[in-house]
Protein backbone atom coordinates (compact mmCIF):
# COMPACT_ATOMS: atom_id res chain seq x y z
CA UNK A 1 0.00 0.00 0.00
CA UNK A 2 1.29 3.43 -0.98
CA UNK A 3 1.62 5.50 2.20
CA UNK A 4 3.37 8.48 0.58
CA UNK A 5 1.41 11.63 1.32
CA UNK A 6 0.70 13.83 -1.68
CA UNK A 7 0.52 17.60 -1.15
CA UNK A 8 -1.49 19.74 -3.54
CA UNK A 9 -1.47 23.53 -3.56
CA UNK A 10 -4.71 25.14 -4.75
CA UNK A 11 -4.57 28.85 -5.52
CA UNK A 12 -7.85 30.44 -4.36
CA UNK A 13 -8.92 33.96 -5.33
CA UNK A 14 -12.62 33.98 -4.50
CA UNK A 15 -13.79 33.47 -8.10
CA UNK A 16 -16.27 30.84 -9.23
CA UNK A 17 -13.51 29.33 -11.34
CA UNK A 18 -11.25 28.74 -8.34
CA UNK A 19 -14.20 27.06 -6.62
CA UNK A 20 -14.55 24.84 -9.72
CA UNK A 21 -10.88 23.97 -9.30
CA UNK A 22 -11.61 22.80 -5.76
CA UNK A 23 -14.54 20.71 -7.03
CA UNK A 24 -12.26 19.18 -9.64
CA UNK A 25 -9.76 18.16 -6.96
CA UNK A 26 -12.56 16.67 -4.86
CA UNK A 27 -13.65 14.46 -7.77
CA UNK A 28 -10.28 13.49 -9.23
CA UNK A 29 -7.98 12.90 -6.28
CA UNK A 30 -8.47 10.08 -3.80
CA UNK A 31 -8.56 11.59 -0.30
CA UNK A 32 -6.36 8.90 1.22
CA UNK A 33 -2.79 10.07 1.80
CA UNK A 34 -3.54 13.44 0.19
CA UNK A 35 -3.22 16.88 1.75
CA UNK A 36 -4.74 19.93 0.08
CA UNK A 37 -3.52 23.43 0.89
CA UNK A 38 -6.00 26.17 0.02
CA UNK A 39 -3.88 29.28 -0.51
CA UNK A 40 -5.35 32.76 -0.83
CA UNK A 41 -3.21 35.86 -1.22
CA UNK A 42 -4.83 38.84 0.43
CA UNK A 43 -3.62 42.18 -0.81
CA UNK A 44 -3.12 44.74 1.93
CA UNK A 45 -3.55 48.44 1.53
CA UNK A 46 -0.15 50.01 1.28
CA UNK A 47 1.12 51.15 4.68
CA UNK A 48 2.06 54.52 3.25
CA UNK A 49 -1.59 55.04 2.33
CA UNK A 50 -2.67 54.30 5.88
CA UNK A 51 -0.41 57.11 7.11
CA UNK A 52 -2.89 59.55 5.59
CA UNK A 53 -5.11 58.64 8.52
CA UNK A 54 -2.90 60.74 10.76
CA UNK A 55 -4.62 63.82 9.35
CA UNK A 56 -8.10 64.20 10.93
CA UNK A 57 -9.45 65.35 7.56
CA UNK A 58 -9.05 61.81 6.27
CA UNK A 59 -10.44 59.97 9.31
CA UNK A 60 -13.85 59.24 7.79
CA UNK A 61 -12.32 58.01 4.57
CA UNK A 62 -9.91 55.76 6.44
CA UNK A 63 -12.78 54.31 8.48
CA UNK A 64 -14.52 53.35 5.24
CA UNK A 65 -11.34 51.74 3.96
CA UNK A 66 -10.89 49.83 7.20
CA UNK A 67 -14.48 48.55 6.96
CA UNK A 68 -13.90 47.51 3.35
CA UNK A 69 -10.75 45.63 4.31
CA UNK A 70 -12.56 43.82 7.13
CA UNK A 71 -15.35 42.87 4.74
CA UNK A 72 -12.79 41.51 2.29
CA UNK A 73 -11.11 39.44 5.02
CA UNK A 74 -14.47 37.98 6.04
CA UNK A 75 -15.32 37.20 2.41
CA UNK A 76 -12.02 35.32 2.04
CA UNK A 77 -12.76 33.27 5.16
CA UNK A 78 -16.26 32.43 3.93
CA UNK A 79 -14.91 31.34 0.56
CA UNK A 80 -12.32 29.16 2.24
CA UNK A 81 -15.02 27.59 4.41
CA UNK A 82 -17.02 26.81 1.28
CA UNK A 83 -13.95 25.21 -0.31
CA UNK A 84 -13.33 23.12 2.80
CA UNK A 85 -16.92 21.88 2.82
CA UNK A 86 -16.54 20.69 -0.78
CA UNK A 87 -13.46 18.66 0.15
CA UNK A 88 -15.03 17.31 3.35
CA UNK A 89 -17.98 16.17 1.26
CA UNK A 90 -15.51 14.16 -0.84
CA UNK A 91 -14.23 12.34 2.28
CA UNK A 92 -11.15 14.47 2.88
CA UNK A 93 -10.49 14.49 6.61
CA UNK A 94 -10.20 17.76 8.47
CA UNK A 95 -6.46 17.47 9.07
CA UNK A 96 -5.89 16.94 5.35
CA UNK A 97 -7.25 20.36 4.37
CA UNK A 98 -5.12 23.37 5.25
CA UNK A 99 -6.31 26.95 4.89
CA UNK A 100 -3.78 29.72 4.41
CA UNK A 101 -5.02 33.29 3.98
CA UNK A 102 -1.69 34.87 3.20
CA UNK A 103 -0.97 38.57 3.47
CA UNK A 104 0.61 39.65 0.20
CA UNK A 105 4.32 40.36 0.33
CA UNK A 106 5.66 40.50 -3.23
CA UNK A 107 2.49 40.13 -5.30
CA UNK A 108 -0.15 37.44 -5.83
CA UNK A 109 1.64 35.34 -8.43
CA UNK A 110 5.05 35.67 -6.79
CA UNK A 111 3.72 34.66 -3.38
CA UNK A 112 2.02 31.60 -4.87
CA UNK A 113 5.24 30.67 -6.68
CA UNK A 114 7.22 30.97 -3.45
CA UNK A 115 4.72 28.77 -1.61
CA UNK A 116 4.86 26.17 -4.41
CA UNK A 117 8.47 25.44 -3.47
CA UNK A 118 7.44 23.85 -0.17
CA UNK A 119 7.23 20.22 -1.25
CA UNK A 120 4.01 20.17 -3.29
CA UNK A 121 3.44 17.62 -6.05
CA UNK A 122 1.05 19.86 -8.02
CA UNK A 123 -0.17 23.46 -8.14
CA UNK A 124 -3.82 23.92 -9.13
CA UNK A 125 -5.27 27.17 -10.41
CA UNK A 126 -8.55 28.22 -12.00
CA UNK A 127 -8.36 29.23 -15.62
CA UNK A 128 -9.72 32.69 -14.96
CA UNK A 129 -9.93 34.75 -11.81
CA UNK A 130 -11.82 37.72 -10.46
CA UNK A 131 -10.02 40.38 -12.46
CA UNK A 132 -11.99 42.03 -15.23
CA UNK A 133 -8.74 43.05 -16.90
CA UNK A 134 -7.69 39.61 -18.08
CA UNK A 135 -6.51 37.78 -21.14
CA UNK A 136 -9.16 36.67 -23.62
CA UNK A 137 -8.73 32.99 -22.88
CA UNK A 138 -6.50 32.76 -19.81
CA UNK A 139 -6.39 34.78 -16.60
CA UNK A 140 -3.23 36.74 -15.88
CA UNK A 141 -2.42 34.87 -12.63
CA UNK A 142 -2.84 31.46 -14.29
CA UNK A 143 -0.62 32.58 -17.16
CA UNK A 144 2.10 33.80 -14.80
CA UNK A 145 2.06 30.58 -12.77
CA UNK A 146 2.31 28.44 -15.89
CA UNK A 147 5.19 30.50 -17.22
CA UNK A 148 7.17 30.72 -13.99
CA UNK A 149 6.59 27.38 -12.24
CA UNK A 150 8.68 24.62 -13.77
CA UNK A 151 9.73 22.71 -10.64
CA UNK A 152 6.29 21.17 -10.09
CA UNK A 153 3.37 20.31 -12.44
CA UNK A 154 0.71 23.00 -12.85
CA UNK A 155 -2.95 22.09 -13.34
CA UNK A 156 -5.08 24.76 -15.01
CA UNK A 157 -8.78 24.03 -14.52
CA UNK A 158 -11.37 25.51 -16.85
CA UNK A 159 -15.12 25.16 -16.39
CA UNK A 160 -16.35 21.92 -14.86
CA UNK A 161 -14.20 19.19 -16.49
CA UNK A 162 -15.49 15.67 -16.85
CA UNK A 163 -13.80 13.04 -14.73
CA UNK A 164 -12.81 9.46 -15.47
CA UNK A 165 -10.80 9.87 -18.67
CA UNK A 166 -7.32 11.28 -19.22
CA UNK A 167 -5.69 12.07 -22.55
CA UNK A 168 -1.91 11.91 -22.15
CA UNK A 169 0.03 13.41 -25.05
CA UNK A 170 3.37 11.73 -25.66
CA UNK A 171 6.38 12.19 -27.89
CA UNK A 172 9.84 10.65 -27.88
CA UNK A 173 11.44 13.49 -25.92
CA UNK A 174 13.62 12.93 -22.89
CA UNK A 175 10.99 14.27 -20.53
CA UNK A 176 8.00 12.45 -22.01
CA UNK A 177 7.81 9.94 -19.17
CA UNK A 178 7.54 12.66 -16.54
CA UNK A 179 3.90 13.18 -17.47
CA UNK A 180 3.33 9.44 -17.33
CA UNK A 181 4.89 9.16 -13.88
CA UNK A 182 2.88 12.14 -12.63
CA UNK A 183 -0.39 10.58 -13.80
CA UNK A 184 0.65 7.31 -12.17
CA UNK A 185 1.47 9.03 -8.88
CA UNK A 186 -1.72 11.09 -8.75
CA UNK A 187 -4.29 8.69 -10.23
CA UNK A 188 -2.76 5.23 -9.80
CA UNK A 189 -5.08 2.52 -8.42
CA UNK A 190 -8.10 4.43 -9.71
CA UNK A 191 -10.57 3.26 -12.33
CA UNK A 192 -9.57 6.04 -14.70
CA UNK A 193 -9.15 5.41 -18.41
CA UNK A 194 -5.88 6.73 -19.87
CA UNK A 195 -5.22 7.10 -23.57
CA UNK A 196 -1.63 7.67 -24.67
CA UNK A 197 -1.75 9.87 -27.75
CA UNK A 198 0.89 10.74 -30.31
CA UNK A 199 0.09 13.24 -33.06
CA UNK A 200 1.93 13.27 -36.37
CA UNK A 201 1.57 16.44 -38.38
CA UNK A 202 1.02 16.60 -42.09
CA UNK A 203 4.13 15.36 -43.85
CA UNK A 204 4.45 18.62 -45.76
CA UNK A 205 4.81 20.43 -42.44
CA UNK A 206 8.38 19.10 -42.24
CA UNK A 207 9.50 20.25 -45.68
CA UNK A 208 11.40 23.20 -44.21
CA UNK A 209 14.05 20.80 -42.92
CA UNK A 210 16.83 20.77 -45.48
CA UNK A 211 18.07 17.48 -46.72
CA UNK A 212 21.16 16.34 -44.84
CA UNK A 213 20.36 18.28 -41.65
CA UNK A 214 17.90 15.81 -40.19
CA UNK A 215 16.12 12.54 -40.69
CA UNK A 216 13.43 14.08 -42.85
CA UNK A 217 14.01 14.70 -46.59
CA UNK A 218 13.11 18.10 -47.99
CA UNK A 219 10.28 16.58 -50.06
CA UNK A 220 8.07 13.75 -48.92
CA UNK A 221 5.67 12.14 -51.36
CA UNK A 222 4.27 8.71 -52.15
CA UNK A 223 6.28 5.84 -50.75
CA UNK A 224 8.52 8.22 -48.82
CA UNK A 225 5.50 9.49 -46.88
CA UNK A 226 4.51 5.97 -45.91
CA UNK A 227 8.06 5.12 -44.88
CA UNK A 228 8.27 8.25 -42.76
CA UNK A 229 5.03 7.43 -40.92
CA UNK A 230 6.17 3.85 -40.36
CA UNK A 231 9.47 5.09 -38.92
CA UNK A 232 7.62 7.37 -36.50
CA UNK A 233 5.37 4.54 -35.39
CA UNK A 234 8.41 2.31 -34.88
CA UNK A 235 10.10 5.03 -32.83
CA UNK A 236 7.01 5.56 -30.65
CA UNK A 237 6.39 1.85 -30.08
CA UNK A 238 8.92 1.47 -27.22
CA UNK A 239 7.74 4.81 -25.76
CA UNK A 240 4.15 3.61 -25.62
CA UNK A 241 5.22 0.25 -24.19
CA UNK A 242 7.24 1.91 -21.45
CA UNK A 243 4.42 4.33 -20.64
CA UNK A 244 1.85 1.54 -20.39
CA UNK A 245 4.15 -0.49 -18.16
CA UNK A 246 4.68 2.42 -15.79
CA UNK A 247 0.96 3.18 -15.54
CA UNK A 248 0.05 -0.46 -14.96
CA UNK A 249 2.73 -0.72 -12.29
CA UNK A 250 1.22 2.40 -10.69
CA UNK A 251 -2.09 0.57 -10.34
CA UNK A 252 -4.02 1.23 -13.55
CA UNK A 253 -6.05 -1.58 -15.11
CA UNK A 254 -4.18 -2.75 -18.21
CA UNK A 255 -7.44 -2.76 -20.17
CA UNK A 256 -7.91 0.94 -19.39
CA UNK A 257 -4.55 2.07 -20.74
CA UNK A 258 -4.62 2.30 -24.54
CA UNK A 259 -2.66 4.03 -27.30
CA UNK A 260 -3.64 6.09 -30.29
CA UNK A 261 -1.94 7.72 -33.27
CA UNK A 262 -3.35 10.70 -35.13
CA UNK A 263 -1.69 11.31 -38.50
CA UNK A 264 -1.71 14.16 -41.00
CA UNK A 265 -2.77 16.72 -38.41
CA UNK A 266 -2.58 20.35 -39.40
CA UNK A 267 -1.84 21.28 -35.79
CA UNK A 268 -0.67 19.01 -32.98
CA UNK A 269 -2.32 21.13 -30.31
CA UNK A 270 -5.54 21.39 -32.28
CA UNK A 271 -5.63 17.64 -32.82
CA UNK A 272 -5.05 16.95 -29.11
CA UNK A 273 -7.84 19.25 -27.98
CA UNK A 274 -10.23 18.03 -30.68
CA UNK A 275 -9.59 14.43 -29.66
CA UNK A 276 -10.26 15.35 -26.02
CA UNK A 277 -13.51 17.08 -26.92
CA UNK A 278 -14.80 14.30 -29.15
CA UNK A 279 -13.71 11.53 -26.78
CA UNK A 280 -15.16 13.10 -23.63
CA UNK A 281 -11.83 13.57 -21.86
CA UNK A 282 -11.87 16.10 -19.03
CA UNK A 283 -8.12 16.11 -18.40
CA UNK A 284 -5.27 16.62 -20.86
CA UNK A 285 -1.67 15.98 -19.79
CA UNK A 286 1.13 17.57 -21.80
CA UNK A 287 4.84 18.08 -21.32
CA UNK A 288 6.09 21.59 -20.93
CA UNK A 289 8.53 21.12 -23.79
CA UNK A 290 8.80 18.52 -26.52
CA UNK A 291 11.31 17.47 -29.12
CA UNK A 292 11.37 20.71 -31.05
CA UNK A 293 14.44 22.89 -30.63
CA UNK A 294 12.43 25.86 -31.87
CA UNK A 295 10.56 26.75 -28.67
CA UNK A 296 9.14 29.70 -26.87
CA UNK A 297 11.29 30.85 -24.01
CA UNK A 298 9.02 29.61 -21.22
CA UNK A 299 6.94 26.86 -22.80
CA UNK A 300 6.87 24.56 -25.78
CA UNK A 301 4.58 25.70 -28.57
CA UNK A 302 2.30 22.66 -28.43
CA UNK A 303 1.68 22.79 -24.66
CA UNK A 304 1.07 26.52 -24.79
CA UNK A 305 -1.49 26.17 -27.59
CA UNK A 306 -3.23 23.26 -25.86
CA UNK A 307 -3.56 25.37 -22.72
CA UNK A 308 -5.21 28.19 -24.63
CA UNK A 309 -7.53 25.97 -26.67
CA UNK A 310 -8.79 23.64 -23.92
CA UNK A 311 -11.13 26.14 -22.29
CA UNK A 312 -13.49 23.76 -20.48
CA UNK A 313 -10.98 21.13 -19.41
CA UNK A 314 -8.18 20.62 -16.95
CA UNK A 315 -4.72 20.82 -18.50
CA UNK A 316 -1.81 19.35 -16.56
CA UNK A 317 1.53 20.83 -17.62
CA UNK A 318 4.42 18.64 -16.52
CA UNK A 319 8.03 19.71 -16.85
Amino acid sequence: MDTTQKKILVAIDGSSQSLDAVRYISKVIAPQNTKVALFHVLKKIDEAFWEIGIDPAFSRRMASIAAWELERNNAAKEFMDCSRRILFGAQFVQDAVEVNIHQSKTGVARDIIKESMNGYCAVVVGRKGLSKLKDLVLGSIAQKLVEKISHVPVWVVGGNPRVGKVLLALDASEGAMKGVDHVGAMLGKSDYEVVLLHVIREVNSYSWLREGEGLIPSKLTGDTDVKWLEDVRMEMGPVFDEARTRLINAGFDANRVTTKFITNAGSRAGAIVEEAQEGGYGTIVVGRRGLSKVQEFFMGRVSNKVLHLAKDMAVWIVD
